[in-house]
């Protein structure tokens, strides 16, 4: 029996663990950590395209022009503002619905696909479609309604409402995303923990509270995460609907650093993206730490 079981230890992954490790662990650190360092070594020199080779050390230079830079400090709170209301309504609104259509409808899997679908087409797709549906032309959608009953146009994306104009397409298209996850965490949960509770005289509503929503923090966690992630990234969508300098409300981190790459402000690019990285990093560690005190209550 010993040395059965002994080959059956070594038919795991033992020592071949290395040979599957090294190869992710290769890729990551060549196209993600090493460019990550290369970056805060550049944010505290002179690099520019013109001074590739000749660097020198400049101190915080850098980050003290991306703070003085007025369009930084717009930059960061509209993205804080998305990134905390789109990850916000993902979660508020995925979950409901993911515990809807957990049920046995007789249209749950064409519902499911429903909601989900969005998250299916491209960024490019979605800024098109929704430009078209809220433009203020007179070919938009919307617009033309409203011409249609004597009503005055709207303009979503030239108005302080433009930043909540692009969060509103952006929880339209991913909240099926959140939904698809909090339903694969609800399917994992196992029946007979709610048809105890329902011997003990628990009711639907004292069910969801205490057994199905605790199951679900891990699920939470990780779509806050992600989302938060994500809504730094994120430019396409602005992009598509009000150009290089769109209304100062919609004006995001990544429309910064397209405009300064196009100026070739190379040092001052690198300074913003390690700014904005801790400023991500600090996001992630109190939501862990509040998940964290969740949990231990």
């Amino acid at each position: 029996m010993n040395k059965k079981q002994k080959k059956r230890e070594c038919g795991s992954l033992g020592r071949y663990f290395a040979v599957f490790i090294i190869p992710a662990l290769a890729i990551y650190l060549i196209f993600s950590i090493l460019p990550f360092m290369y970056t805060i070594f550049y944010s505290f020199t002179d690099y520019t395209d013109m001074n590739p080779t000749n660097l020198h050390f400049v101190a915080f230079q850098n980050y003290i022009k991306v703070f003085q830079t007025p369009l930084m400090r717009i930059a960061i709170k509209n993205s804080l503002i998305y990134a905390i209301l789109l990850t916000g309504f993902q979660v508020i609104l995925g979950l409901p619905i993911a515990a809807v259509l957990n049920k046995k409808l007789k249209t749950r899997n064409l519902l499911r696909a429903v909601y989900f679908f969005p998250a299916v087409f491209s960024s490019l797709i979605i800024g098109y479609l929704w430009n078209f549906i809220l433009s203020s032309s007179d070919y938009g959608l919307i617009n033309n309604l409203l011409h249609r009953f004597g009503l005055d146009t709207i303009n979503f994306f030239t108005t302080n409402r433009a930043l909540f104009s692009v969060i509103f397409t952006q929880i339209w298209q991913w909240t099926g995303w959140a939904m698809v996850i909090f339903l694969a965490n609800l399917q994992s949960i196992s029946p007979e923990l709610y048809e105890a509770a329902q011997i003990d005289g628990a009711n639907s509503l004292q069910c969801f509270l205490h057994m199905t929503l605790p199951n679900l923090k891990t699920s939470a966690y990780s779509i806050a995460v992600l989302s938060l992630l994500n809504s730094f990234k994120v430019f396409r969508e602005a992009w598509l609907v009000a150009g290089d300098y769109p209304q100062e409300r919609m004006y995001l981190v990544q429309h910064l650093y397209n405009n300064w790459f196009r100026e070739l402000d190379y040092d001052k690019i690198a300074a913003a993206s390690v700014l904005v990285s801790c400023v991500v990093l600090g996001l992630i560690a109190l939501l862990g730490r509040g998940w964290d005190r969740e949990g231990q209550t």
